[in-house]
């Protein structure tokens, strides 16, 4: 029961976290048009993908809890998964965007309104590290998602330094280029993160090897096992951002399976953070593989 209220307090913290990410993105965007300012809008585009992730994790940690049925035998884990590859697309396509609208700014440069610049982004800094506090309090240390979004919205706090920066040197010089700067470098760092989580995601899908581990280091690893003689046909993939799996044939030099598997779970276990895995033995004497799978957490 008390897992249950930390989940909906946690849910109603990111919730409002949406609400006023969402608020301020709508205050950036009208105080941008307003000023004729385009880093404020680049600004928004930020605090919009906080809102977006902040959602993505929402979503996800609900669907993902579903159990497992007999059209999704892997459960629904891969929901988190599909919305990042969704949210970074799309942050991708708006960046490339505001940054040819900085470059016809460079060479069309209209007036720009310094003060509205530097209140907006004032706001816009004290709500980035309230929402910061906030994904923070809701388990960003237990989920890696929440703490993708906490990180973001400390990114977004330093856009904002960077935006009242551009608004104090256009007050002071009416130098209307600080905002095509300030406009590139925020856009930039934001196509940056959106290509990293959509590579991440794509690997991900295509079930690609995750990142950090080699088949090769494994292979020797789990050939070093008393009488084990080969291990081939070995798959390792990620079902989402945690869960890695593991399948392999073993070549064994005696019957004794069991014990053979009980080394082989705990040097992947141990060694590669490897706790789901699906082993095929089979040994010299027989013809036949053992198959053996671990027991699916729930």
């Amino acid at each position: 029961m008390a897992h249950g209220s930390h989940g909906h307090s946690s849910d109603r913290k990111l919730g409002f976290a949406v609400f006023i990410n969402v608020l301020l993105t709508v205050a950036q965007v009208a105080g941008g048009l307003i000023s004729g300012s385009l880093s404020l809008i680049a600004d928004a585009l930020h605090n919009l993908s906080d809102a977006g992730s902040i959602v993505v994790a929402i979503v996800a940690r609900k669907i993902g809890n579903k159990p497992a049925d007999k059209n999704m035998t892997y459960g629904y884990k891969r929901a988190e998964i599909i919305g990042v590859l969704i949210n970074s697309t799309s942050l991708i396509l708006v960046g490339i965007y505001l940054i040819y609208e900085a470059a016809g700014k460079y060479f069309n440069p209209t007036p720009i309104d310094g003060w509205i610049v530097f209140w907006v982004a004032g706001i816009a800094l004290v709500v980035d590290m309230g929402t910061a506090l906030l994904t923070y309090r809701a388990g960003a240390k237990e989920n890696m998602n929440i703490k993708a979004a906490f990180i973001h919205n400390i990114s977004d706090a330093l856009a904002s330094i960077v935006v009242i920066a551009a608004g104090l040197l256009i007050i002071a010089y009416k130098l209307y280029v600080f905002d095509v700067i300030a406009t590139v470098g925020i856009s930039a760092y934001v196509i940056y993160h959106g290509m990293i989580l959509l590579k991440r995601s794509i690997l991900i899908i295509m079930q690609a090897v995750p990142e950090g581990i080699n088949i090769e280091e494994i292979k020797a690893a789990l050939e070093k096992v008393d009488n084990v003689l080969k291990v081939d046909h070995i798959h390792v993939w990620q079902l989402d951002d945690k869960k890695i799996f593991f399948e392999a044939h073993v070549l064994l030099n005696d019957t004794d399976h069991e014990s053979a598997k009980k080394k082989i779970r705990s040097i992947l276990k141990n060694d590669f953070a490897i706790h789901h895995s699906t082993i095929e033995t089979k040994s010299t004497q027989q013809q036949t593989f053992h198959t053996s799978r671990l027991p699916r957490e729930k």
